[in-house]
């Protein structure tokens, strides 16, 4: 395996990493939540990312305005998304949600088809029309039914696709390292939501749980920085830089299998066969997606080479 290979190996691994982190953090963001509210916690969790990736944003030093912008401008989108996310949670059941936020996966082919001038290939549409009937089945099948809570979430869907377009722009263009993005990001989403809190409503800000009283929500937060934010978006940045927008997120597609998953092992929750089937449907999509196909080529055979007639003498 050459050293191209062996890093595009570890970016599908890392991708398929945070499909998992990802899958976990609806749970235990839902416990932090019990504790603080939305825009509170999403000001507290990316604030303290930012802090701890502060020593990674001296290249913006020598970054130039475009650069700047097109960071500052993927850090809005991931607000906007964790926005339309955490909100329509709150207004819609977890099993609308699963499905809705997996069509990122059927948007983000044809947002790097509009953005990039990417033609997908067959076998990425195949996974993402495998994921698609995955992510149906595994959010109940004819239970689906619209709210306000969906169009939320259908929206923080579109951003998904958006943003890993724009990212692997601003990756591929401004020649950022993923760290320095993804401190960038952190501190748009809490400068953010904590203006938001301020502004548009002051019951989000309230005192911080103390770490003596209520130690597992910091265990909460510690995890949603640690694992969900620092690692999962330095993750991301990295495979962008390394991959395409569409295998990605069929790589990342498989993030609701993993948090079905999370919820019976660890929350107790049943799961049903066809949720089962569906997860199982999922992952094969990221599977299909990782494996580089390649078709063989025939040759024909050489023709026999035939020594030349010997003229008459």
């Amino acid at each position: 395996m050459s050293r191209p290979e062996r890093l595009q190996f570890l970016s599908d691994l890392m991708l398929l990493a945070v499909a998992v982190v990802w899958g976990t953090s609806y749970g235990v963001a839902k416990s932090a939540l019990a504790y603080y509210p939305v825009l509170g916690l999403l000001a507290l969790r990316f604030g303290i990312t930012f802090v701890l990736l502060s020593p990674a944003l001296r290249p913006l030093r020598h970054a130039n305005a475009r650069a700047l912008r097109g960071v500052v401008g993927a850090g809005l989108l991931l607000f906007g998304i964790f926005l339309c996310e955490t909100f329509g949670l709150l207004l819609t059941r977890a099993a609308n949600a699963a499905f809705l936020i997996s069509l990122c996966v059927v948007m983000t082919p044809l947002v790097e088809w509009l953005l990039l001038k990417r033609r997908p290939s067959g076998i990425e549409w195949a996974a993402v029309g495998l994921s698609l009937l995955g992510a149906w089945l595994l959010a109940g099948q004819g239970e689906f039914t619209l709210s306000a809570g969906d169009a939320l979430i259908l929206a923080a869907a579109a951003l998904r696709a958006v943003i890993v377009c724009v990212t692997k722009r601003l990756m591929r263009d401004a020649a950022l390292p993923p760290l320095t993005v993804t401190a960038v990001q952190s501190g748009v989403v809490a400068l953010g939501s904590a203006a938001a809190a301020l502004v548009f409503a002051r019951d989000q800000w309230r005192a911080v749980p103390s770490l003596a009283e209520h130690p597992a929500f910091w265990g909460s937060v510690l995890y949603l920085v640690l694992a969900c934010t620092l690692f999962a978006f330095f993750a991301q940045n990295y495979g962008i830089k390394r991959s395409s927008p569409t295998r990605v997120a069929l790589l990342m597609g498989s993030e609701p299998a993993f948090g079905a998953l999370f919820a019976c092992l660890w929350l107790g929750e049943r799961i049903s066969v066809t949720a089962w089937l569906g997860g199982g449907l999922i992952v094969a999509a990221s599977l299909l997606a990782t494996v580089r196909w390649r078709m063989p080529v025939l040759r024909s055979k050489p023709a026999p080479a035939y020594p030349e007639a010997t003229p008459p003498r």
